[in-house]
């Protein structure tokens, strides 16, 4: 018999580093949830980008049920078929030769953080061991990757943290021009901004980075864990800016909430690595594997990739809506397809968190991205009626805040 539970008991058990809404979802289908209440609300959060084919795909119940009943796990002595297949279709889908399979972003990133170090030095020596990155970024929260983050916020109180490491302002060239010198290993950007405000890169900056990277004999690091998958209408948002990385991370949306992530890159550097210089118990697993190349499978072709550009295409023009409606709350729209900002003005700087809230009293489920930012990701499944809905319940949620504001 199952023990009930309430909210209360997260306070109570749970170590405290998050602060979750008071109602807990319990059952999910597309982009809709319910709580223990029966409540629905319609998700825009899309599980933070991951959940991209929405809860619950019914493809995907039965690629787990599948794949439970033949081997869940089998350790890293062994390979397993369905890793091996999702491998082939990622590379051949991609820039990339050889793939490394873990267990979520920040893995993803430490393990290509560790592959620019190690390759620095065995090619170089130890004197190129400097890695850049940008203000306000976001990698992970492993002590390496919270250190590269350019967040403070996230790494305050754990020192002391890793060395050689530099952080510039996103999109500005001239800083990166500044800060490269021959003693750069790597530069790891995200291609759009997430965390920090949905700041999509302009491609004169990326084509700049590429430029820096090859003179000064550095590699380029694209984390594309949130902007990954399908989210900007490519199935990885390089594609869409024609700037190729010397390694990628993906993780998120990878497995649609099944914990998978993986770092993919060249043959030349994949060498770097060898048996017993890195790995992980669970990455790569036949369960996930098999659900990351179903995931895979039905993203990866020109329709569904076309719709979620014109279904980003609606979604924006619902803001700009809410915008010229509101021209003193919101100030404009930042993202690419399915991967969306919509920032106050400095009127109600820093008032994100608030506006959520009424948001979800409403039924609508929303994210920020720092203080001043919604932000909105949902399933890339998303079809017309639940974005009419949401330029519905947006407009009933500012009332809802500003009365109360």
């Amino acid at each position: 018999m199952e023990t009930a539970v309430a909210r209360h008991a997260f306070d109570e058990l749970m170590v405290p580093v998050y602060a979750p809404s008071t109602f807990i979802p319990v059952r999910g289908s597309g982009l809709d949830l319910w709580d223990q209440a029966g409540r629905r609300y319609l998700d825009m959060t899309g599980g933070i980008a991951v959940c991209a084919l929405g809860h619950a795909h019914a493809a995907l119940v039965d690629v787990l049920h599948d794949q439970a009943r033949r081997l869940w796990h089998i350790s890293n002595h062994f390979t397993n078929e369905p890793v091996l297949r999702l491998a082939k279709v990622l590379t051949e889908a991609t820039f990339a030769d050889k793939v490394f399979f873990c267990n979520s972003g920040a893995e993803a990133n430490e393990a290509a953080l560790k592959l620019a170090r190690k390759w620095a030095h065995d090619r170089y020596g130890t004197s190129k061991t400097r890695i850049i990155s940008c203000l306000n970024s976001f990698h992970g929260r492993t002590l390496f990757t919270v250190s590269v983050g350019g967040q403070a916020k996230y790494s305050d109180s754990f020192g002391p943290l890793p060395p050689q490491i530099a952080h510039i302002p996103y999109n500005d060239i001239q800083s990166v021009r500044a800060a490269m010198g021959e003693d750069v290993c790597a530069v790891i950007v995200e291609p759009i901004q997430g965390e920090g405000g949905v700041f999509p890169a302009d491609v004169d900056y990326l084509r700049e980075l590429r430029r820096l990277c090859d003179e000064k004999n550095a590699l380029l690091i694209f984390d594309e864990i949130q902007s990954g998958m399908g989210r900007t209408g490519q199935l990885f948002a390089y594609m869409g800016y024609g700037v190729v990385p010397d390694i990628l991370t993906s993780a998120k949306a990878l497995g649609n909430g099944f914990p998978i992530a993986a770092m993919l890159t060249t043959e030349s550097l994949a060498q770097t690595l060898v048996v017993g210089s890195h790995g992980t118990t669970y990455g790569g697993s036949p369960l996930s594997a098999a659900v990351a190349y179903k995931v895979l499978e039905i993203i990866n072709t020109p329709t569904f990739l076309a719709r979620v550009t014109e279904a980003g295409d609606t979604l924006r023009a619902v803001l700009e809506k809410l915008i010229a409606k509101y021209p003193t709350v919101f100030s404009v729209v930042r993202g690419k397809g399915l991967m969306l900002g919509l920032a106050l003005t400095s009127a109600y700087a820093g008032q994100a968190r608030e506006f959520r809230s009424a948001a979800e009293k409403n039924g609508l489920l929303l994210l920020v991205a720092g203080p001043d930012v919604i932000r909105l990701v949902p399933a890339l499944i998303i079809e017309d009626k639940h974005i009419h809905e949401v330029d519905v319940l947006l407009d009933k949620s500012v009332k809802t805040w500003l009365a109360t504001a």
